[in-house]
Protein backbone atom coordinates (compact mmCIF):
# COMPACT_ATOMS: atom_id res chain seq x y z
CA UNK A 1 0.00 0.00 0.00
CA UNK A 2 2.72 2.42 0.97
CA UNK A 3 4.52 2.79 -2.39
CA UNK A 4 1.79 1.25 -4.58
CA UNK A 5 4.44 -0.74 -6.52
CA UNK A 6 5.88 2.56 -7.78
CA UNK A 7 9.46 1.54 -7.01
CA UNK A 8 9.15 -2.14 -7.80
CA UNK A 9 11.54 -3.37 -10.48
CA UNK A 10 9.99 -6.05 -12.69
CA UNK A 11 11.65 -9.43 -12.59
CA UNK A 12 13.94 -10.39 -15.45
CA UNK A 13 13.06 -14.06 -14.90
CA UNK A 14 10.68 -15.92 -17.21
CA UNK A 15 7.25 -15.76 -15.53
CA UNK A 16 6.23 -19.16 -16.93
CA UNK A 17 9.20 -20.99 -15.39
CA UNK A 18 10.07 -22.19 -11.89
CA UNK A 19 13.83 -21.76 -11.52
CA UNK A 20 13.89 -24.59 -9.01
CA UNK A 21 12.84 -27.04 -11.72
CA UNK A 22 15.37 -29.46 -13.14
CA UNK A 23 17.05 -27.97 -16.16
CA UNK A 24 20.16 -26.41 -17.61
CA UNK A 25 20.71 -22.68 -17.27
CA UNK A 26 23.17 -20.41 -19.06
CA UNK A 27 24.20 -17.70 -16.60
CA UNK A 28 26.15 -14.48 -17.11
CA UNK A 29 27.17 -12.41 -14.10
CA UNK A 30 28.89 -9.04 -14.56
CA UNK A 31 30.92 -6.87 -12.24
CA UNK A 32 29.66 -3.42 -11.28
CA UNK A 33 30.31 -0.92 -14.09
CA UNK A 34 32.11 -3.76 -15.92
CA UNK A 35 35.26 -3.21 -13.88
CA UNK A 36 37.95 -5.72 -14.84
CA UNK A 37 38.63 -7.28 -11.43
CA UNK A 38 39.23 -10.84 -12.63
CA UNK A 39 42.37 -10.52 -14.75
CA UNK A 40 43.24 -10.10 -18.40
CA UNK A 41 43.00 -11.99 -21.65
CA UNK A 42 46.51 -12.47 -23.00
CA UNK A 43 47.01 -14.29 -26.32
CA UNK A 44 43.41 -15.52 -26.28
CA UNK A 45 43.85 -17.07 -22.82
CA UNK A 46 42.38 -15.79 -19.58
CA UNK A 47 45.00 -14.96 -16.97
CA UNK A 48 43.24 -14.74 -13.60
CA UNK A 49 44.06 -12.11 -10.99
CA UNK A 50 43.80 -12.99 -7.30
CA UNK A 51 40.14 -11.90 -7.32
CA UNK A 52 39.64 -13.88 -10.53
CA UNK A 53 41.00 -16.97 -8.76
CA UNK A 54 38.53 -16.37 -5.95
CA UNK A 55 35.61 -16.11 -8.39
CA UNK A 56 36.80 -19.26 -10.16
CA UNK A 57 37.13 -21.16 -6.87
CA UNK A 58 33.73 -20.01 -5.58
CA UNK A 59 32.06 -21.05 -8.84
CA UNK A 60 33.71 -24.47 -8.63
CA UNK A 61 32.31 -24.88 -5.10
CA UNK A 62 28.66 -24.60 -6.19
CA UNK A 63 28.14 -28.41 -6.34
CA UNK A 64 29.57 -28.74 -2.81
CA UNK A 65 27.14 -26.12 -1.48
CA UNK A 66 24.15 -27.29 -3.52
CA UNK A 67 24.16 -31.07 -4.08
CA UNK A 68 21.35 -30.76 -6.63
CA UNK A 69 23.52 -28.52 -8.86
CA UNK A 70 26.26 -29.52 -11.27
CA UNK A 71 28.41 -27.33 -13.45
CA UNK A 72 29.25 -27.67 -17.09
CA UNK A 73 31.32 -25.29 -19.21
CA UNK A 74 32.23 -21.99 -17.55
CA UNK A 75 34.76 -19.19 -17.89
CA UNK A 76 35.78 -16.29 -15.69
CA UNK A 77 36.48 -13.30 -17.96
CA UNK A 78 38.01 -9.93 -16.94
CA UNK A 79 34.66 -8.39 -15.95
CA UNK A 80 32.10 -11.20 -16.09
CA UNK A 81 31.53 -14.90 -15.76
CA UNK A 82 29.65 -17.23 -18.11
CA UNK A 83 28.58 -20.64 -16.91
CA UNK A 84 26.13 -23.48 -17.33
CA UNK A 85 24.42 -24.62 -14.14
CA UNK A 86 22.41 -27.82 -14.21
CA UNK A 87 19.77 -28.35 -11.54
CA UNK A 88 19.06 -32.05 -11.19
CA UNK A 89 16.98 -32.98 -8.16
CA UNK A 90 15.76 -36.54 -7.72
CA UNK A 91 12.26 -37.04 -9.11
CA UNK A 92 9.72 -36.06 -6.49
CA UNK A 93 12.29 -34.29 -4.31
CA UNK A 94 10.81 -31.48 -2.25
CA UNK A 95 12.66 -28.46 -0.96
CA UNK A 96 13.48 -29.19 2.65
CA UNK A 97 13.38 -26.55 5.32
CA UNK A 98 15.10 -27.57 8.52
CA UNK A 99 13.17 -27.03 11.70
CA UNK A 100 14.78 -27.49 15.06
CA UNK A 101 17.55 -26.29 17.31
CA UNK A 102 20.99 -25.39 15.97
CA UNK A 103 23.21 -24.54 18.93
CA UNK A 104 21.94 -21.38 20.60
CA UNK A 105 19.60 -20.52 17.74
CA UNK A 106 16.19 -22.11 17.36
CA UNK A 107 14.89 -22.11 13.82
CA UNK A 108 11.28 -21.09 13.61
CA UNK A 109 8.75 -23.58 12.24
CA UNK A 110 7.63 -20.64 10.05
CA UNK A 111 10.83 -19.96 8.10
CA UNK A 112 11.44 -17.03 5.81
CA UNK A 113 10.54 -14.10 8.07
CA UNK A 114 7.74 -11.94 6.69
CA UNK A 115 7.86 -13.76 3.35
CA UNK A 116 7.14 -17.13 4.96
CA UNK A 117 7.62 -20.04 2.57
CA UNK A 118 7.99 -17.63 -0.36
CA UNK A 119 11.46 -16.55 0.80
CA UNK A 120 13.73 -17.23 -2.22
CA UNK A 121 16.61 -18.27 0.05
CA UNK A 122 14.63 -21.32 1.18
CA UNK A 123 14.15 -22.85 -2.24
CA UNK A 124 16.62 -25.01 -4.09
CA UNK A 125 16.64 -22.75 -7.11
CA UNK A 126 18.98 -20.91 -9.45
CA UNK A 127 18.54 -17.60 -7.61
CA UNK A 128 19.75 -19.12 -4.36
CA UNK A 129 22.82 -20.56 -6.09
CA UNK A 130 23.72 -17.23 -7.69
CA UNK A 131 23.13 -15.29 -4.45
CA UNK A 132 25.47 -17.66 -2.62
CA UNK A 133 28.14 -17.39 -5.33
CA UNK A 134 28.00 -13.60 -5.51
CA UNK A 135 27.97 -13.23 -1.73
CA UNK A 136 30.86 -15.61 -1.13
CA UNK A 137 32.93 -14.09 -3.93
CA UNK A 138 32.26 -10.57 -2.63
CA UNK A 139 33.19 -11.51 0.94
CA UNK A 140 36.51 -13.06 -0.10
CA UNK A 141 37.32 -10.46 -2.79
CA UNK A 142 36.87 -7.49 -0.47
CA UNK A 143 39.76 -8.81 1.59
CA UNK A 144 41.89 -7.84 -1.44
CA UNK A 145 39.93 -4.88 -2.85
CA UNK A 146 37.31 -3.29 -0.63
CA UNK A 147 35.65 -1.70 -3.68
CA UNK A 148 34.78 -4.98 -5.40
CA UNK A 149 31.12 -5.37 -6.26
CA UNK A 150 28.79 -7.10 -8.69
CA UNK A 151 26.18 -5.70 -11.00
CA UNK A 152 22.90 -6.04 -9.10
CA UNK A 153 21.28 -8.58 -11.40
CA UNK A 154 22.41 -11.46 -13.58
CA UNK A 155 21.38 -12.80 -16.95
CA UNK A 156 20.02 -16.30 -17.36
CA UNK A 157 18.78 -18.34 -20.28
CA UNK A 158 16.88 -21.60 -19.90
CA UNK A 159 18.61 -24.12 -22.16
CA UNK A 160 15.82 -26.11 -23.81
CA UNK A 161 17.59 -28.63 -26.06
CA UNK A 162 20.91 -30.34 -26.80
CA UNK A 163 21.67 -28.22 -29.84
CA UNK A 164 21.35 -25.03 -27.80
CA UNK A 165 23.39 -26.60 -24.98
CA UNK A 166 26.27 -27.43 -27.35
CA UNK A 167 26.15 -23.99 -28.97
CA UNK A 168 26.27 -22.20 -25.60
CA UNK A 169 29.07 -24.44 -24.31
CA UNK A 170 31.06 -23.67 -27.47
CA UNK A 171 30.40 -19.92 -27.03
CA UNK A 172 31.66 -20.06 -23.44
CA UNK A 173 34.79 -21.98 -24.40
CA UNK A 174 35.65 -19.54 -27.20
CA UNK A 175 34.92 -16.39 -25.16
CA UNK A 176 38.59 -15.48 -24.52
CA UNK A 177 39.30 -15.65 -28.28
CA UNK A 178 36.63 -13.01 -28.89
CA UNK A 179 37.75 -10.64 -26.14
CA UNK A 180 38.87 -7.26 -27.45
Amino acid sequence: DRFQNKYRIPSARAPFWNYGWNGAYFVTICTHKHECYFGNVINHKMELSEIGKIANWCWSQIPNQFPYATLNEYIVMPNHLHGIVIIDKPTGAEDVTHVGNTGNCTISPEPGGITGHHNPMLGGNLGRIIRWFKGRTTFESRKINRHFQWQTRYYDHIIRNNRSFRSIARYIGKNPEKWE
